[in-house]
This record gives C-alpha cells, structure tokens and sequence, in this order.
C-alpha cells in the first residue's frame, strides 16, 4: 500500500501542470487514479506492480521521467511494465497508433491489465467528458482503434474485458 501511494504522489507531482482535454479541463492525475480504481476496485486486481504501474502508465510519455528513474524508485517490474504501455512520441502519431496495434498481443500479462484499464478509461471519458474539440466521428474513430488494440489482448482477463465492451456499446450514445 505504501508504495501505491507514494506512486500516486510521484504521478501528482509528474502531472501537475497536465490537464485532460475535457471542457473543463480535468486535473490529468484523475486519469491513472482511474485506472488504479478500475483494476483493484471492479476487477479485483491485487498486484502491486500492476496498480502500480498504472499510476505512473503516463509518467515516461507524457512527462520527463525516465524508465531509469522508474526503475530506480519503483523497481524493474514496475518500469517495464510502464515502459511496455508507453508510446515513443518521437513518432508521428499515426504510427504510433498503428504500434499499438500491433504490440498490444507481445506485451507482459501485467502490460495488457494496464493497458485495458487505460482503454477502458479513455471510452468513458470520452463518453462522461468528451475532449471539447473532438467531432462525434473523431470520437467513433477512437472507439474503433482502441477495440483493435484490445482485441489483441483478449483473454488476458474475462472481467475486464467485459468493462471494456460495456464501455465500448456506450458507442451509440457519442453525439
């Protein structure tokens, strides 16, 4: 648990000046807390790394940490787990997008926990608290990408998986 919450200071600090693309404007921390929630809270997921890792999911992607600084402070389980559900930016996003299709089936187990909880999260948000510039067909289009890549997950964890396609019939109600 102390480590869990000290993950949770170290993403609030990291994310600090980060806001989600929501009207309002969204404090961005809500988004790995979420993601904790989902796991350990509908899932019933108990791995610490794995709770671990998806507080700090965003950390190497979107902030300066390194996986090094991960490693050294977390442990090597939890940084690459983190490093496994990371996008390299260096890259146009299109194909960053299509890299996630196609390593989501090569990850650890663990990755894919963190990794379907993100998509289940990100669905929902987009349902509750859309980004405030994006179309109904961007939306659409996200939904239809984020089910390619969970596709190549599935049987990773049955209860998950149904979250994400409860969250993903939700598609209907995307004005």
């Amino acid at each position: 648990m102390n480590r869990l919450i000290y993950a949770i200071a170290f993403a609030a600090d990291r994310h600090r000046n980060q806001r989600r693309k929501d009207s309002e404007a969204s404090p961005y921390i809500n988004h790995p807390i979420a993601l904790a929630n989902v796991l350990a809270n509908e899932a019933d997921i108990t791995d610490e790394a794995v709770l671990v890792a998806a507080v700090l999911h965003d950390t190497i992607e979107d902030t300066d940490t390194s996986h090094d600084e991960l490693s050294r402070i977390f442990g090597q389980e939890v940084a690459r787990i983190v490093a496994e559900v990371s996008d390299d930016k260096s890259l146009p996003k299109a194909e960053r997008k299509r890299l996630q299709i196609e390593h989501a089936a090569k990850i650890s187990e663990s990755a894919k926990l963190v990794k379907l909880a993100d998509k289940i999260c990100n669905l929902r948000d987009i349902v509750a608290m859309p980004p405030a510039d994006w179309t109904a067909d961007r939306k659409r289009t996200y939904f239809a990408w984020a089910k390619q890549v969970v596709d190549q997950i599935r049987g990773v964890h049955p209860a998950l998986e149904a979250l994400f396609d409860a969250a993903y019939d939700k598609e209907d109600a995307l004005a």
